[in-house]
């Protein structure tokens, strides 16, 4: 059902990379089917064919690696289960395009665990039962590739709270993912041909990191296509100018009717309207009052611009 790749424990980081070029991982699962918050199909496309610059390493790339044992430990505690290191890199059978590396095997059981650091602003209700949609389409992914009966998930909120969970497997929900997985790497990796674009954030990045930079001069010869693109952007950006007048000024009738309260309550609604204080720095007088200062912390950056213009035919 699964073929080891490599033992992970025994290469470099760099070439860990390269062996997750050669397929799809259990993170990339919920971006091929459309559940990744953070990142889109073009951007995965990109990745996989290793024509994106080298990640740094994040904070929160740091927490996760540093805090996974103890996730891991807290799992056990909790349970009362036991589980332990897996180093390798698996491969589906049959299905060469899937990928697994999970972060622990559960002992006396045909299970695996996954170890999750998030921060307080994840959106999902975790407390109450709720688990990320990216989270569980990575565990079915998993199970997928490693034949598990199950997943289970611990999940460590940063200063708030730790919750467990445990996910079946779904032959349904797996023979769907493989095989949107398998479209995608056919369809788009093996010819590359790209995906799609979308206006995800991600998108316009990977889009950003491709092309950072513009040659001196020279005029693109642009499609009609793009004719159209240029206009609809124009026709949006007017209708989005007209919905931001709408929504400030129904914001201003409420406050009005609030005057100097600060709360407020409806049939269905309930709206505040508090002081808060905010902590930001005078540039303008930092620059003329310490301007060696200001040069020391300055932070310079560069990036390309996308401006339109509406010009008339001759």
């Amino acid at each position: 059902m699964r073929r080891r790749v490599c033992r992970v424990t025994d290469i470099t980081h760099d070439q860990w990379l390269e062996y997750r070029r050669t397929g799809i991982g259990g993170s990339d699962a919920a971006t091929v089917v459309g559940l990744n918050p953070y990142s889109s199909l073009y951007t995965l496309y990109n990745d996989k064919l290793g024509l994106l610059p080298p990640k740094d390493e994040t904070e929160a790339m740091r927490q996760g690696h540093d805090l996974e044992q103890y996730v891991a430990d807290r799992w056990m505690e909790a349970t009362g289960k036991t589980c332990r290191r897996n180093n390798f890199m698996w491969r589906a059978s049959g299905h060469s395009c899937m990928l697994a590396d999970i972060d622990r095997e559960v002992i006396g059981e045909n299970a695996g665990l996954e170890c999750k650091i998030t921060s307080v602003y994840n959106r999902a209700d975790l407390e109450h039962g709720e688990v990320p949609l990216n989270y569980y389409v990575q565990c079915q992914h998993y199970m997928a590739v490693m034949g598990f009966d199950r997943m289970y998930l611990a999940v460590l909120v940063l200063n708030r709270g730790f919750y467990h969970f445990v996910i079946e497997r779904s032959p349904e929900e797996i023979a769907a993912l493989t095989d949107a997985e398998e479209t995608f790497w056919r369809d788009h990796v093996l010819p590359r041909v790209p995906p799609p674009i979308d206006g995800s954030e991600s998108t316009l990045d990977t889009l950003s990191k491709l092309y950072p930079a513009a040659q001196p001069e020279g005029v693109c010869p642009l499609s009609h296509r793009a004719a159209e693109d240029l206009a609809a952007i124009e026709e949006l950006t007017v209708q989005r100018k007209d919905l931001d007048d709408a929504i400030r000024a129904a914001k201003a009738r409420v406050m009005e009717e609030m005057g100097a309260l600060p709360a407020g309550s409806c049939e269905g609604w309930r709206v505040s309207w508090k002081p808060q204080t905010r902590s930001t720095i005078d540039t303008a007088r930092l620059r003329r009052d310490h301007p060696d200062l200001y040069v020391k912390y300055a932070k310079t950056t560069t990036s390309r611009v996308f401006r339109q213009k509406h010009v008339e035919e001759d």
